[in-house]
């Protein structure tokens, strides 16, 4: 099987892959919608493809709003377009849950200024503003008072559009359900992961994590099949929760409606999601697989686990956490060393690169 990557540099990690046979450079999705979907239908159609798989975030809207021109060439790794909002839009996700039972910390969903003041005499604090379409923890905004609350929402609403307001919920922990269903919204895959370290410490990305089966993880894969089924899911998604400090319950943080960034880890323990989804898309289902290996670890060590080092408390258990190179980790490998190249090339290239620089040193 051919593989090819694409990227707006040429400089993507992931295309000096061993695995990889060509490499494509397309015009930014995010700043060229218009020629990035050009070139996109160009290139398939002067090229015979099976599937697309639509990793980057800039990607996504992209290519699910001209799913009826792409699908004529190709088939795409997403659900069909109304399906796919469901969790892409979290306050679209949000609805969906809290109409199913499905836990959740207390939402407001404000549609002008004059909600959101309204809101903010009448909430608990601390809360936390959040975009209701973005990746990651942009736009998200912690605020302790009615005022911060205010100018919270101001800005996220200018810079993301709608936000959704909801209760802090203090930290217990973190559990991600990563899942695989078919078209009639029936399991085929499932890992359970538990995030042990993060950048930023308060809550980011996962830098450490590993896979795990207990009472909790059992609980959280259900409540994550429930909602998944209520939104008539089909493909891979990821289903986060936090660990309620209170009480020790779980709550539903998002849905994200494609590729993790851990996903390295599911493929240790046992689960290859990609290729489960490429034969997915060619036979029209796959054997369930019946189970994954728990107690595996991986890591982000460039440049997740070295930021987290960085901003942690610096203590000896840290140092030696730090400092454990046995782990395997999601880029760094001798079998396959092309990608590590690639991001130390990447790393070049975004060294000036202000906008970039704000989203790696986020706090």
């Amino acid at each position: 099987m051919d593989v090819t990557a694409g990227e707006e540099t040429r400089y993507a990690t992931g295309a000096f892959s061993r695995y990889c046979n060509r490499r494509l450079v397309y015009p930014s999705p995010k700043r060229k919608e218009e020629q990035f979907i050009e070139y996109l239908l160009e290139t398939l159609r002067s090229t015979e493809t099976d599937a697309i798989f639509p990793v980057a975030d800039a990607c996504l809207k992209p290519i699910i709003d001209h799913e009826e021109e792409i699908s004529r060439y190709t088939q795409i790794a997403l659900p069909p377009r109304d399906i796919f909002m469901k969790g892409y839009d979290k306050g679209v996700t949000l609805r969906i849950a809290l109409d199913n039972g499905i836990p959740c910390p207390r939402t407001f969903f404000p549609e002008n200024p004059d909600d959101a003041a309204r809101i903010a005499g009448e909430i608990d604090y601390p809360v936390v503003v959040k975009p209701r379409v973005s990746s990651g923890r942009r736009g998200v905004r912690v605020c302790r008072d009615p005022e911060t609350l205010i100018q919270a929402y101001a800005a996220s609403a200018s810079e993301f559009g709608p936000v959704v307001i909801q209760e802090f919920i203090p930290y217990g922990g973190e559990l991600g359900v990563y899942t695989l269903l078919n078209e009639r919204s029936e399991l085929r895959a499932v890992t359970v992961q538990r995030r042990i370290r993060s950048y930023p410490i308060s809550g980011g990305a996962s830098t450490l994590r590993e896979t795990i089966k207990d009472e909790r993880s059992q609980a959280a894969t259900e409540i994550a099949l429930h909602l998944l089924k209520a939104m008539r899911w089909s493909g891979v998604a990821m289903v986060e929760f936090r660990i309620d400090a209170r009480d020790g319950s779980l709550k539903l943080m998002e849905v994200n409606p494609r590729f993790w960034g851990s996903l390295h880890l599911s493929i240790l323990s046992g689960v290859d999601f990609p290729y489960l989804l490429y034969q997915m898309l060619r036979d029209g289902d796959v054997e369930p697989v019946p189970d994954y290996q728990e107690g595996v670890e991986c890591r982000w060590l460039l440049p997740g686990d070295i930021l987290w080092y960085l901003s942690a408390p610096k203590t000896w258990q840290n140092l030696k956490e730090f400092l454990r190179f046995n782990t395997p980790d999601d880029i760094l490998s001798l079998h396959d060393p092309g990608p590590t190249l690639g991001f130390v090339l990447a790393t070049a290239r975004y060294a000036l690169d202000s906008e970039m620089w704000r989203f790696v040193l986020r706090r």
